[in-house]
């Protein structure tokens, strides 16, 4: 697996588990997510070109909450569910 191509044609080595999701917008910018089973997290990493740019760690205990966020969204239910996080829609 390889990461999208930067601006002078580079490619980054990813491990073989995992998924790249490109960003709309372009730009040479990613996300990729990665499983790491021996420490029970998964990693969201921002990548621009060949740089990451921020990372986030979610224990394993996490993810069914992202994932129903995402769920809802494509359904069209989008809309602050958490009054905590309201300020994010």
């Amino acid at each position: 697996m390889t990461a999208p191509r930067g601006g002078e044609g580079n490619v980054v080595a990813l491990p073989s588990s995992g998924e790249i999701i490109p960003d709309q917008r372009g730009g040479g910018r990613w996300m990729r997510v990665t499983w790491h089973d021996e420490v029970g997290v998964v990693v969201l990493s921002l990548w621009r070109e060949t740089g990451c740019i921020g990372t986030v760690r979610l224990d394993r205990s996490q993810v069914p909450a992202l994932v129903t966020a995402l769920v809802d969204g494509l359904a069209g239910e989008t809309g602050a569910t958490n009054p905590d996080h309201a300020e994010l829609s």
